[in-house]
């Protein structure tokens, strides 16, 4: 069952939409490669803080409206027009509320998955890799440009290498070069390669699979994947990273499922 979360209108540039288990957060600017302002980015990180606190949602799916593109990153045209109006220099990352976003997303401890339909380049690339997977259209090109645009691709900078070889990564960044979806899935960057215009129906699939497991055992891993990242293996063997499976009511509904041979009932408690 599919249902809009506030019935967007057909100009709503930032849609959300409720697919089973699996909250559909779509970047509705086709006209402007689904560019972001400031607006368009702050509407983006409340879609997925709402997302990571509706009970109902058990994956997250970003996407673009449109082949074109995923996302190209910050409307461009938007920081001139602001910086001229307040007679201003760029702010770092665009201010706080670019950062926000990818923090947000970052942060949320639900499988986030980016479905790339188009083009995911500066920006939208950071968007990309700030979430857990991204399955891509044969036809996608990802790149992080900012060194030919004098910006500074901070997140692309710390989030890059843990995803694809280290020389992979300096190359993307200093040459600021796109790169195919076929390179991309080859270096592990992509996940999933799928025919133009399917993105975002593997995607629900997978998302739809991951649905099918205990919410809190997927948040459990998340949260030590996240936070063991860089510690050695003693400490992270340590680490307590809040809700335990080990105790929960869902742990003995999968025994009994199991037992049962039926499929769980999640109560995510």
């Amino acid at each position: 069952m599919s249902r809009p979360i506030d019935d967007p209108a057909a100009g709503e540039e930032v849609r959300m939409e409720t697919r089973g288990f699996t909250r559909v957060i779509t970047i509705n600017r086709p006209q402007r490669a689904n560019a972001m302002t400031d607006e368009v980015a702050k509407r983006l990180a409340e879609a997925f803080v709402e997302a990571h606190f509706d009970n109902e949602v058990r994956a997250i799916v970003i996407t673009g409206t449109g082949d074109r593109a995923f996302c190209s990153g910050a409307d461009m045209k938007d920081v001139l027009n602001r910086q001229q109006a307040n007679n201003s220099r760029a702010r770092g990352l665009f201010g706080s509320v670019m950062r926000n976003l990818y923090e947000v997303i970052l942060n949320t401890y639900k499988p986030t998955i980016a479905a790339l339909n188009g083009a995911a380049v500066a920006g939208g690339f950071e968007v990309a890799i700030a979430c857990d997977l991204r399955i891509a259209g044969e036809h996608v090109v990802l790149g992080v440009p900012e060194a030919k645009r004098g910006m500074g691709a901070h997140i692309a900078s710390i989030m890059l290498p843990r995803i694809v070889p280290m020389s992979i990564a300096y190359e993307m960044l200093y040459t600021g070069e796109p790169i195919t979806a076929q390179d991309a899935h080859r270096w592990g960057l992509v996940t999933q390669l799928t025919r133009k215009g399917e993105e975002l129906a593997q995607a629900l699939a997978l998302a739809e699979r991951l649905a099918q497991n205990a919410p809190i055992t997927l948040r459990r891993m998340k949260e030590t994947l996240i936070k063991s990242s860089g510690m050695p293996i003693s400490a992270a063997l340590h680490l307590n990273e809040g809700i335990s499976p080990y105790e929960s009511e869902d742990r003995l509904e999968g025994f009994r499922a199991f037992v049962e041979k039926r499929k769980p009932n999640w109560k995510n408690r």
